[in-house]
């Protein structure tokens, strides 16, 4: 008899951790460009910016990342990669002030850098260009 409870015990607590284990929450992950895009197009919400300057701004968006992941994978050195962004970052700033006016300007980099501020670590040197 106690050789079938201890038998019991332990198919209970395998079959327990199973099931445990067979619960655990999967989180999917995106990356890195799909989440800063998401924060580049949603700075523009509440600007009241017209189709015209929305549609460049999104397209601009998706360019800049381009740009800004092609410098970060890139095999340059530290140097030329912090150059790159730093060249990204003051060509986007023209076209932007362009686009927007500076007064705008101002609101949506605002925007933008409170959302970027938690993955600024994750970013490394890609945070010169905001």
């Amino acid at each position: 008899m106690n050789y079938s409870k201890i038998t019991f015990l332990i198919l209970f607590l395998f079959i327990g951790g199973y099931t445990v284990q067979a619960q655990s929450l999967k989180v999917p992950k995106m990356d890195m460009s799909s989440q800063l895009l998401g924060i580049l197009d949603k700075g523009a919400d509440g600007l009241s910016l017209s189709s015209d300057q929305k549609g460049k701004l999104t397209t601009d968006n998706k360019s800049f990342i381009d740009k800004l992941m092609k410098i970060q994978n890139g095999s340059g050195s530290d140097d030329e990669k912090k150059a790159g962004f730093l060249n990204l970052k003051n060509s986007r700033t023209k076209f932007l002030t362009d686009l927007l006016g500076s007064g705008l300007f101002q609101k949506y980099s605002g925007n933008i850098l409170k959302s970027i501020n938690p993955l600024k670590s994750k970013l490394g040197l890609a945070a010169l260009a905001f």
